[in-house]
């Protein structure tokens, strides 16, 4: 690793630990040139599958931007930054694993939309007003109907 500081090439690890329940690991190091101390986290490579949009593009997966969406959906809601990155860390495990080459939109929409669910109605009914593309009040009425159903 090179050295934040000098940028020596030249280091030492001080401390190793499991980090990210098991998904990291956490390594303090030291440089041997300037002696300044700091952190590195090792990670497991992971290759993500292409999305496939509703218009037929492809994109790469891109779990910065399902984050982005997810936290939009819980602005001023009592939902932790940390629970957001829980649902993104678990849909992303979840796409990786279940979808080696391709995913559709309509699954990670879907997905979304379910973990949402059980963790805030409204954030739930906001993104569920973007992915389905509401268009009056009726349609948000029926989604809220839905919802008060299914308690």
């Amino acid at each position: 690793m090179r050295c934040p500081r000098c940028g020596s090439m030249d280091d030492r690890v001080v401390d190793s630990r499991i980090a990210k329940e098991g998904r990291a690991t956490r390594r303090r190091r030291e440089c041997l040139d300037c002696g300044y101390r700091y952190t590195t986290y090792e990670f497991i490579e992971t290759s993500y599958p292409v999305v496939v949009k509703k218009d037929g593009r492809r994109e790469p997966f891109d779990a910065a931007k399902l984050e982005k969406g997810i936290a939009r959906a819980c602005e001023k809601r009592p939902v932790s930054a940390r629970d957001v990155k829980d649902m993104v860390e678990k849909l992303t495990a979840r796409i990786a694993e279940e979808f080696p080459d391709e995913v559709t939109s309509g699954f990670i929409g879907e997905s979304v939309m379910e973990l949402l669910h059980g963790v805030d109605q409204v954030a739930y009914v906001r993104f569920a007003s973007v992915y389905r593309e509401f268009r009056d009040v009726a349609q948000f009425k029926e989604e809220l109907d839905r919802l008060l159903r299914g308690r």
